[in-house]
């Protein structure tokens, strides 16, 4: 895909946001497209694999402040008519013909017809589109500089774990469907017993320079396409480019103590890159389930206890529930319902070591049936605690 194209493209129409949308707008609805068109709930249906992957490549530029803001100022500069009459080459670097801006201001505007002025070598033209295309940024003359390889896109991927495997860590396998390295020529694009030869036209630096009235340009070599080498004879399976899209499985490690929508990153597991250049990196959400028994408090574990009236008057000791098993845990004489009694090191295991606290809270259940016995000896208790000048509402605003 040549950079002119990538630079058409709309991603925000991709995803379905507008261009002003904000990045929980646009994760937002990347998760929900992501999960309607992935292929394992699509099984053969090629439109929608290809849906995919228009959106995360989508996805890919506009979750990344840096890249959107990049992609943002192409587009309208771009879209502004071209630079000068010749129009703008996406990918090609502006010199003037005398070696350079050498640290002057160039003026776009006098080329856009406005007024917006940018520095050579820095935040000029080449650091515009530099960023967006492999890295070449730098507005001065390259000589003998060599193209980076092109880097494979990040992949993001998501899971859920029930709350008590996301509080301890576990291991769980995920399937991915995405560009990954060619098996056959092993990413070189290069069919088997064969290899890439140094580009004659740019002698492997993948840039051609030339000049055109009182301006230089140095821009991909057409050739190679940028590469800095020629595939005479590619590598039938993965057709010269080194990728596949091919399914994989993968066996991820969940740290302990995660939280619900964390991010976890799995440097170099994302998309490969072109010809044997690095791979992107897989980044996974993790979706935690709520627990019928314990929530979370940052790293502190939270629970509560059913008790009797008569427990919190006179005290006693509870068995109480932890990730590990069962602790015992002490209610003192006297204690108010909805009072929290803290364990400590019993809480959400900390990556750093260690681990919060428990927090129990107890909670008064009131029995709905009571039998003869137990309702004459409450009576006799109530009429025992007014005679002793017990008032639970004394001081109380609403008495």
């Amino acid at each position: 895909m040549s950079e002119r194209e990538w630079i058409e493209k709309d991603f925000y129409k991709e995803l379905g946001v507008s261009s002003d949308a904000s990045a929980d707008e646009i994760k937002k609805s990347y998760r929900k497209l992501a999960r309607d068109l992935h292929p394992d709930a699509n099984p053969g249906d090629t439109a929608a694999e290809e849906r995919f992957k228009a959106v995360s490549e989508a996805y890919a530029v506009l979750s990344d402040t840096a890249k959107r803001k990049e992609y943002d100022e192409a587009r309208r500069l771009f879209a502004s008519g071209g630079f000068g009459r010749g129009g703008y080459r996406p990918g090609a670097e502006y010199t003037t013909a005398g070696g350079g801006f050498g640290g002057s201001e160039f003026n776009i505007g006098d080329l856009f017809g406005g007024g917006t002025s940018y520095t050579a070598g820095d935040g000029g033209i080449g650091d515009i589109f530099g960023g967006l295309f492999g890295g070449r940024g730098g507005a001065g003359t390259r000589t003998g500089a060599g193209t980076r390889p092109q880097r494979g896109s990040d992949v993001e991927a998501e899971t859920t774990l029930p709350f008590r495997e996301a509080a301890t860590g576990v291991t769980v396998p995920l399937r991915l469907t995405s560009p990954a390295s060619c098996t056959t020529c092993h990413g070189s694009g290069a069919k088997p017993g064969t290899s890439p030869r140094v580009c004659p036209r740019c002698n492997g630096s993948g840039i051609v320079s030339r000049n055109q009235g009182a301006f230089g340009f140095s821009e991909p070599c057409d050739d190679c396409r940028g590469t800095g080498s020629i595939i005479d004879d590619p590598c039938t399976d993965c057709h010269g480019t080194g990728v596949q899209n091919r399914t994989r499985s993968l066996t991820v490690r969940i740290p302990q103590g995660v939280s619900d929508g964390q991010r976890i990153r799995l440097a170099g597991q994302g998309e490969a890159g072109l010809r044997g250049a690095p791979s992107g990196d897989l980044y996974v959400t993790v979706h935690v389930k709520p627990d019928k028994v314990f929530g979370r408090n940052g790293d502190d574990l939270t629970v509560t206890v059913p008790v009797s009236y008569g427990e919190l008057v006179l005290g006693t000791t509870v068995s109480v529930p932890t990730l590990e098993g069962r602790v015992g845990v002490k209610i003192p004489a006297g204690t108010v319902d909805g009072r929290i009694l803290r364990v400590r090191g019993r809480g959400v295991p900390k990556r750093s070591g260690g681990a919060g606290d428990l927090l129990v809270t107890v909670k008064v259940a009131v029995p709905q049936d009571l039998d003869e016995t137990a309702t004459e000896a409450l009576q006799t208790y109530l009429s025992a605690e007014k005679a002793s000048g017990f008032d639970p509402r004394a001081g109380w605003a609403g008495a």
